[in-house]
């Protein structure tokens, strides 16, 4: 193993998000036949049975017993093979859990999972990687620290086996082309596992109390001048209120960004669909209308002198308090955790998601793939750690991850709904219970979505918003592919735009005397920074998107 990369992996800033977004076209060009089979098992030093093999009876293929593999055969290894995953949960009881023993039974791979918490997981991958014994499958680094890796042999090209991986190739080089184009390296090759549907359709936007609204005869707004007047006569009815609260401090200029059609999944860079072309958020006419705008309400009275600096226990107070704050941006979950909360003091109380503000009338769309930072360390056990991934990429282990075993962990009714008998006392079957109980769920396991889970059962309100904002979704920015001088001039110039593109936000905001001329010194300070050097990275790397 190399020093360099454990140098650097030292360094690194990892990221961890289930969202990431991405979007575009792409190309499937990058794979290589390395003679595997697509069904057949491999053994345990990982190469595939076929005339080098040794002479050995294959285990019957049980593949029907588990639903749709994708074209896999079960059990996936002809010998006992252990695999260490290292991943993020609390649950320390995961190597006897029901997802560790099934996930044997079936495709003959024993698990020694190595969880630790959030809190703790990251500092522990560092130490992990400089000690250089990396687990077979590990996640929580960038696309960049992994395509590092994979430069020095460290990771393994998903690429090269992608012929033995059915789900794989299915899923990221025919039906989502694109993945491979923008994920991949400078050679081509791809050492990311995605995922794929877990993104709900809509899960973030404006929220508001219907309750009050109605109480008071004010419609619902249609668009950014109907906004400003239902929070101006909230203010006249409840003087002593604020409108409008905020808890995501800085990220409130992201959020309301979007409705100004300035704001994409690399903020604070966005790509105008119109002019084909990328841009910085904080730069742009459209994202002074939305400071002037947010300004306005500060100004009078309709947005809390607190929306940048609030806490997240603050703002639960202001919302479930009676005649404190009537709107925000949030998390649709809050829906019904609010209600639940108030409904002995305030049993009218109703949340409800609101219309987008903003001149685009639209709302983020989150992708379909996302990235999380799976990878498979190159050593004797990568076929085998590659064939179970591409198994938990299946229908069948998309159902196994989320939902468990039919008949242990779940039943399935005759109009399809799913219920858990072991936990008919729990008062909600969320997603966080499933992995206590059963070890589904796992951060960094669950590779494809079933729609049928917990996590896509919607609430009366929670399925309303999906289905008013189905045609108001903003188109997904593409996803480029950076080299590896461009990853380090972004690095370079990110930081220094960003904190000083949210301090000038700030004090426009919170400043009456501050306009048209604070506004010029800013667009000057930017070129300062190295604004047209960063915009012209996104511009190179979008022309060799389009040419390929």
């Amino acid at each position: 193993m190399k020093r360099k990369w454990l140098y650097l992996l030292l360094t690194f800033t990892l990221v961890f998000s289930v969202l990431a977004a991405c979007s575009g076209g792409g190309n499937s060009n990058n794979s290589t036949d390395t003679g595997g089979s697509n069904t057949g098992a491999v053994n345990s030093g990982g190469s595939t049975n076929g005339t080098n093999a040794k002479e050995e009876t294959p285990p019957a293929d049980t593949s029907e017993q588990y639903g749709d593999t994708g074209g896999l055969q079960l059990p996936l290894v002809d010998e006992p093979t252990t695999l260490s995953w290292m991943l993020v949960s609390e649950n320390t009881n995961l190597n006897t859990s029901l997802i560790a023993t099934e996930i044997e039974k079936r495709t003959g791979i024993k698990l020694d999972i190595q969880a630790y918490p959030s809190s703790t997981y990251k500092d522990k991958l560092k130490v992990v990687l400089a000690s250089g014994n990396l687990p077979d499958i590990f996640h929580g680094l960038t696309i960049a620290e992994i395509n590092d890796m994979g430069s020095q042999d460290v990771v393994t090209p998903i690429n090269e086996y992608i012929d033995q991986l059915p789900n794989f190739k299915k899923l990221y080089a025919e039906e989502n082309d694109w993945v491979m184009k923008s994920y991949s390296d400078d050679k081509g090759n791809m050492y990311h596992w995605p995922i794929f549907g877990v993104n709900r359709e809509v899960n973030h936007g404006f929220l508001y109390r219907k309750d009050v609204f109605d109480a008071n005869g004010i419609p619902l707004w249609n668009n950014t001048d109907e906004f400003y007047e239902a929070m101006k006569k909230l203010k006249e009815i409840y003087p002593d209120s604020y409108p409008i609260a905020s808890k995501t401090k800085e990220f409130f200029f992201r959020d309301w960004g979007y409705g100004w059609g300035v704001v994409g999944a690399d903020y604070p860079m966005f790509y105008d669909e119109n002019d084909k072309t990328w841009g910085l958020t904080f730069t742009q006419p459209e994202y002074k209308e939305m400071l002037d705008f947010a300004k306005k309400l500060y100004n009078e009275g309709l947005l809390d002198p607190e929306f940048i600096t609030d806490t997240a226990a603050s703002w639960t107070s202001k919302m479930t308090t009676a005649n404190r704050s009537f709107v925000t941006f949030d998390w649709i979950g809050v829906l019904d955790t609010f209600h639940n909360q108030v409904k002995a003091e305030i049993p009218e109380y109703d949340l409800r998601y609101g219309n987008p503000v903003g001149p685009t009338n639209t709302i983020r769309s989150l992708p379909q793939v996302s990235v999380f930072g799976l990878t498979v360390t190159n050593n004797d056990k990568k076929e085998a750690a590659l064939k179970l991934l591409d198994y938990l990429s299946s229908p069948s282990g998309a159902e196994l991850v989320m939902l468990g075993v039919e008949g242990v962990s779940f039943v399935e009714g005759a109009d399809g709904s799913i219920s858990y008998p072991e936990l008919a006392d729990a008062e909600k079957v969320d997603i966080k219970l499933l992995e206590e109980k059963y070890g589904l769920w796992l951060e960094g396991m669950y590779l494809r979505a079933d729609e049928r889970s917990v996590y896509f059962n919607f609430t009366e309100k929670e399925q309303e918003a999906q289905d008013n904002m189905k045609d108001k979704r903003q188109p997904l920015d593409p996803v480029l592919k950076f080299t590896n001088e461009e990853n380090t001039a972004k690095a370079d110039l990110y930081n220094a735009i960003y904190q000083a593109g949210v301090e000038f936000s700030t004090k426009y905001i919170l400043n009456k005397n501050h306009g048209d001329a604070e506004w010029e010194a800013w667009l000057a300070q930017a070129k300062k920074l190295g604004e047209d050097k960063y915009v012209e990275v996104y511009k190179n790397a979008q022309a060799r998107f389009d040419g390929q």
